[in-house]
């Protein structure tokens, strides 16, 4: 009998679960909530009265909430079991949007948008750590990429949908479609995802210890210097495309959109690699993504070459996350969701230190020197990941020359 049970779950662990699709379409949603403020943001600002740098710092207050709140509700609900756990989260992501939705001035939409934003990390941390125990140990690299296509595919079809919904029924209802996928999220979680087993919870002091590992820490600077370098031109991308290629600005959606089917490409794809070869995939990416944005320092002066490379680099961005997530769950077994929680922080501080590298170099150097400044601090995270890998080589070829 038990073994008939054993063989049932081991059937079960070879291909990805359709469980898995409950924390899609929960990525999908956070997606939607994290980018479509972006696409509605005069809405916003005309609505409650507010300035429009004023509507803009919603976004910065998001993007704050994620990086400190995201860490410190891990380590509060480090004793919920998971399952439970996630329930709890959507339910304070539709809470979220909900309050955002009928927000009656500025003060509220605020708060609102920081409630939703301690929900984010959170949900992927502790998404990733499931994802990663419905499977195989040689498929968690790809089961991440299964939950972060949510992500991307928002980038594609959910913050363009969004948009359009605030632009032609009011930003309100932007915040209400929003919820809505938040309650299918929430019942396909539900009905879904096992009961997975509580193992002993770390105490405060063993998972404070895991965050502060060198080797944790190095990861978490390693996915900081690479978002940074996404940042740093994404965020000016538009401008980029329309002042120094040329591109006309009704053109610019489109190009996104590539962009972001390059990315969902990408995304499945790293997975897949990282399963395959776990750190020689996550170097060979950043490789790619270096000499990537090296060219495009050449090609961003001809539309077509641009699209090319700007795919490109759509895909390699997203092709690294799957495996560096894994690799940094790896580096701190003791409490791998907080760990996985802090590299959404770590990213985070990535993006706000990209765009404003980003705003420094098109104040003292130019718009077109944004993607060799990206591809500079890329190639930091390249070198410090090559170093550790060769540090780790090394270790294990000398311990097996001592045994």
């Amino acid at each position: 009998m038990e073994l008939a049970q054993q063989t049932r779950n081991k059937t079960a662990k070879e291909r990805f679960p359709i469980s898995l699709l409950s924390l899609t379409i929960g990525a999908f949603a956070i997606g939607m909530t994290e980018f479509v403020i972006m696409g509605i943001l005069p809405n916003v600002a005309e609505d409650l009265n507010v300035t429009i740098s004023a509507a803009g710092q919603l976004i910065t207050m998001y993007a704050l909430g994620v990086a400190v709140g995201a860490p410190i509700l891990t380590v509060m609900t480090n004793r919920i079991p998971q399952k439970k756990l996630l329930c709890l989260l959507m339910g304070l992501f539709i809470l979220g949007n909900g309050i955002s939705e009928f927000a009656p001035n500025y003060a509220v939409l605020m708060a609102a948008r920081i409630i939703t934003a301690l929900t984010h990390g959170t949900f992927f941390g502790v998404g990733a750590v499931i994802a990663s125990n419905l499977v195989r140990p040689d498929k968690r690299a790809g089961a991440v990429s299964v939950m972060m296509a949510g992500l991307t595919i928002a980038n594609i079809l959910g913050v363009p949908l969004g948009t359009y919904i605030g632009q032609n029924m009011g930003w309100r209802a932007s915040f209400a479609a929003i919820a809505v996928m938040g309650v299918l999220a929430l019942i396909g979680i539900l009905v879904l995802i096992p009961r997975l087993p509580l193992e002993k919870p770390a105490s405060l002091g063993q998972q404070l210890q895991a965050l502060i590992s060198p080797k944790l820490l190095l990861f978490l600077l390693i996915g900081a210097l690479g978002n940074a370098g996404l940042f740093a031109v994404f965020t000016y991308i538009t401008p980029l495309l329309v002042q120094v290629t040329g591109v006309a600005e009704h053109s610019v959606t489109w190009i996104l959109v590539l962009f972001g089917i390059g990315v969902t490409i990408g995304n499945i794809v790293g997975g897949k690699l990282a399963d395959w070869k776990l750190m020689p995939s996550i170097i060979g990416i950043y490789v790619v993504l270096v000499v990537t944005l090296t060219l495009l320092t050449f090609t961003i002066y001809h539309p077509v070459l641009a699209v090319a490379t700007i795919f490109v680099w759509g895909a390699g961005s997203f092709a690294v996350m799957p495996g560096l997530q894994v690799r940094i769950m790896n580096a701190a077994k003791a409490a791998p969701a907080l760990a996985s929680t802090s590299s959404h922080s770590a990213g985070n501080l990535g993006n706000a230190a990209g765009a404003f590298i980003g705003g420094w170099v098109i104040t003292h150097l130019s718009l077109a020197s944004l993607p060799w400044v990206g591809a500079i601090l890329i190639g930091l995270a390249l070198a410090i990941g090559t170093a550790s890998y060769l540090s780790e080589r090394r270790a294990i070829a000398q311990s097996d020359i001592a045994a």
